[in-house]
């Protein structure tokens, strides 16, 4: 089993801390809804702009989570005592940290990934691809339009014995394809088209950009 993540692995790679459980533990499917925990999964809190996933950890444990991955939390004693056998792990960043174990996990894989982005068609060209390549290959591919910062890791993360990865894409801000290819390591990428579509910040930024260049041209 050489392509497993160990809590151990992830404590080296994220630097982070081991409250409790066993470092031996594997860390097989990862997620952060506790809606969708099951026996022996991962759990990753992640704070959101209306609520702290990480404040959640004791509801995924009860639906079976073994591991713990938390960001910058106090773990009461009690709750220590209480879950002697599950592993809970304290980082900094929870989103930081999934990116990097998911590029920890991609690295054991000797596979070919194929990285889907563009402004449109994002979505039904990855279905379209990862369909093509199942003919003769078992292939992983991102779920639904999962292609963020957070997505496309936990896609990663999902791997076990496929022979192929199809992963989308999305770009809302500036360096985040960027980030999503040092992830992925892709081999092959297609780009549907480059348009003004879901740009997000990227709006933003361009007037900031403007504005600044404004200001600049002024003082001369």
């Amino acid at each position: 089993m050489n392509n497993v993540v160990t809590v151990k692995n992830i404590i080296e790679i994220t630097k982070g801390k081991l409250i409790c459980g066993n470092e031996n533990i594997i860390c097989s499917k990862f997620s952060r809804d506790t809606r969708k925990i099951e026996p022996g999964d991962s759990f990753v809190g992640i704070k959101g702009e209306n609520f702290n996933g990480n404040m959640l950890y004791e509801e995924a444990i009860q639906n079976g989570a073994k591991i713990c991955l938390l960001e910058n939390i106090e773990i009461p004693s009690e709750v220590i005592k209480k879950y002697p056998d599950t592993a809970i792990i304290i980082v900094e960043n929870t989103i930081k940290a999934l990116q990097q174990i998911a590029k920890y996990k991609r690295s054991l894989y000797n596979i070919p990934v194929v990285a889907i982005t563009g402004s449109v068609g994002k979505t039904s060209t990855k279905d379209m691809v990862a369909s093509v390549l199942s003919q003769k290959y078992k292939v992983l591919k991102t779920k639904g339009n999962l292609n963020n910062e957070i997505g496309l890791p936990l896609t990663i993360l999902e791997l076990q014995d496929e022979e192929m990865l199809v992963v989308e894409m999305g770009m809302n801000s500036f360096g985040e394809i960027s980030l999503l290819t040092n992830i992925a390591k892709p081999d092959v990428a297609v780009i549907t088209n480059i348009g003004t579509a879901h740009i997000g910040m990227l709006r933003f930024k361009r007037k900031h950009i403007k504005s600044k260049i404004r200001n600049i041209r002024r003082t001369k």
